[in-house]
């Protein structure tokens, strides 16, 4: 059987839920990746409300549309930012609040992004999907280039601050039976293989914690992508079918983005729709099946370049052309001696 294929509605939430739905059984997905922000689906309501959940099933359900995830990037993103003024313009005012980065009377916006995560995890389950799909900050980002020099005690702190911070929502997360996975992603934790392997171990291999899976991070990077399947193969819990075009070629601004916005015909690297970069899927489709991942196969859309609604049609035709199933028997079988 193959994967169901949903669209991630983060890049959507100018549009009304139901308005997306319509859109999005049209163009002829499975379901939808719910964000947590927008109209699309609400924490604080899921928890308060009996009929918050069944409602959004429901609404899902009109359009033969099922959930199988929810993502909390931008709550998540301040469990171990440094807060600062761009954090305003993502978070929900109850999580914002007077601003303050951090208090030790718990009340700073650290500690209530890392309350709502929790209640992200109860959500979750009231909602019956097993994954919640997110970032979560970093303490260290600005220590990526090491100079001044930075010294390892430094970066030490940083895989620990993460820690502190995240295995107690970790644990609500097991409480519930609900698995949090972090998108490796610049400005992350984890942004490539090694600091993935680094993050697992700063919260000991916690069985709540694992990955969703995006390439578009790691590819222009110069991460083996497809190897961070195989390194991390029973922590796949979700992907992201997301594509990204690079230069082979030097360009005016380089992997860092040269301070340019998207779009910018200097740039090194561009997000793509899926199809139209330089991703190679089949390679990426052949080490799902080698760990038997059977989860969903999410776009999550971006090109500057090109219509959203024109891309994200094309992109569900060209995930299900990518996808196929394992083979049950090896293609010599019928050569094989009694």
């Amino acid at each position: 059987m193959s994967r169901p294929v949903t669209l991630f509605t983060g890049q959507w939430a100018d549009l009304p839920l139901e308005t997306l739905a319509e859109k999005a059984a049209d163009w002829g997905y499975d379901g939808l990746e719910l964000a947590c922000w927008g109209d699309h689906f609400d924490v604080q309501r899921a928890l308060a409300e009996p009929d918050y959940c069944a409602g959004r099933r429901g609404l899902l359900a009109r359009y033969g549309l099922d959930v199988y995830a929810i993502s909390n990037h931008l709550v998540g993103q301040a469990v171990c930012d440094r807060i600062d003024m761009r954090h305003k313009a993502i978070l929900p005012e109850h999580v914002w609040g007077d601003g303050a980065g951090s208090g030790a009377d718990g009340s700073g916006v650290q500690a209530r992004a890392a309350r709502e995560m929790m209640d992200t995890a109860r959500a979750a389950a009231r909602l019956g999907v097993k994954v919640v799909n997110g970032f979560t900050g970093s303490s260290i980002w600005h220590l990526l280039y090491s100079f001044p020099p930075v010294s390892q005690n430094m970066i030490d702190a940083g895989f620990a601050d993460f820690a502190t911070r995240w295995v107690p929502i970790l644990d609500v997360f097991r409480e519930e039976g609900i698995r949090f996975a972090l998108e490796v992603h610049p400005t992350e934790i984890a942004f490539d293989t090694a600091s993935a392997e680094r993050a697992l171990a700063a919260v000991a291999g916690h069985e709540a914690f694992g990955f969703n899976y995006d390439p578009s991070h790691l590819a222009y990077q110069g991460v083996d992508y497809t190897g961070f399947i195989e390194a991390f193969s029973e922590r796949i819990f979700h992907v992201h079918m997301k594509d990204v075009w690079w230069a082979t070629e030097g360009t005016a601004a380089g992997v860092f983005g040269g301070h340019t916005t998207f779009g910018d015909r200097r740039r090194h690297w561009e997000f793509r729709s899926p199809g139209r970069g330089s991703v190679d899927f089949e390679e990426i489709i052949r080490a799902l099946n080698r760990i038997a991942y059977a989860g969903p196969l999410s776009v999550e859309w971006e090109d500057i370049g090109m219509d959203r609604e024109h891309g994200a049609e094309e992109a569900c035709a060209f995930v299900r052309s990518v996808d196929f199933p394992p083979s049950d028997v090896a293609f010599d079988a019928a050569f094989s001696a009694d």
